[in-house]
């Protein structure tokens, strides 16, 4: 049960035993002279054998289902026109599966689990290979959901055809880890200008002052220092689709993804607003 005074919610949760919740809010009170603000003390008992309410929520919907596989590399492609164009192969190896369904009546909310990528049973958990024996596919090592308005067209076992997701000429989003750069310093991390290198300057490539004066006395929190650079999770936004290979099981996408070749992607249709989203 909750109280709302004042945009302050007072929520108390009992099991078996009776607790008591005080919280001191602010409540407004309209006059004819005005709006005043007074101190009221809110007092809520909650009775024996209360009931823990569990809410479910999830990642953000997606555009549609997406698909998982791993950077090849990269390369170029010629246009009609004779230009050089520079594009990222994304392999899916033996494809994509739809490990479960998820819906509004089980789960809360409407998602497609997906799995990608075989692995050995000894280096699964008992809990994952039964989970992927119900859905009737062989042991893979990664899953991920996309959550979506219907699911109505997935079903559970199902290979997700590349051709029926994606179309050359789409824009998707892909993400992965970016690439580990170690500890930097700030002109590498944050491209900052170093000093002289001449004239008698001491100060090189050092970052200089950090923290302010006697008051506050202290460095700021997100203040821009030197640190640990890359392999973070990356996501580069509307890549338009060059190429679909259904029979290769490859992706030919136009720049750069994420990543060292092997390394593993996440492609799902780009969330443009006012048209999927």
């Amino acid at each position: 049960e909750k109280t709302w005074v004042d945009d302050v919610v007072v929520v108390a949760i009992a099991s078996t035993w009776t607790m008591q919740v005080t919280k001191m809010a602010n409540v407004r009170s309209n006059s004819f002279l005005g709006t005043s603000m007074k101190r009221t003390q809110v007092t809520w008992t909650a009775p024996a054998r209360a009931t823990r309410v569990l809410e479910v929520r999830a990642a953000g919907k997606e555009a549609g289902v997406g698909v998982y596989g791993t950077k090849a590399g990269m390369t170029q492609v010629f246009t009609r026109k004779g230009n050089a164009m520079p594009v990222t192969v994304i392999s899916l190896g033996e494809g994509n599966y739809v490990t479960q369904v998820k819906t509004m009546d089980t789960d809360g909310y409407n998602a497609v689990q997906v799995g990608y990528g075989p692995a050995k049973e000894k280096h699964l958990t008992k809990p994952e290979l039964g989970h992927l024996e119900k859905a009737g596919v062989q042991p893979l090592r990664n899953l991920a959901e996309f959550k979506l308005d219907s699911v109505d067209d997935y079903q559970v076992g199902q290979k997700l055809n590349l051709s029926e997701i994606f179309k050359s000429g789409d824009l998707v989003d892909v993400s992965g880890t970016s690439i580990g750069k170690g500890f930097q310093g700030g002109i590498k991390r944050h491209n900052f200008k170093r000093g002289l290198m001449t004239h008698g300057s001491k100060s090189h490539r050092e970052h200089g002052s950090t923290g302010a004066s006697a008051t506050p006395a202290r460095v700021y929190p997100g203040t821009k220092l030197p640190g640990q650079m890359g392999n973070e999770t990356v996501k580069v936004r509307k890549l338009k689709i060059v190429q679909v290979d259904d029979e290769k099981g490859c992706l030919v996408v136009k720049g750069s993804v994420p990543g060292k070749p092997g390394n593993l992607l996440r492609i799902a249709p780009a969330k443009i607003v006012g048209k999927n989203v």
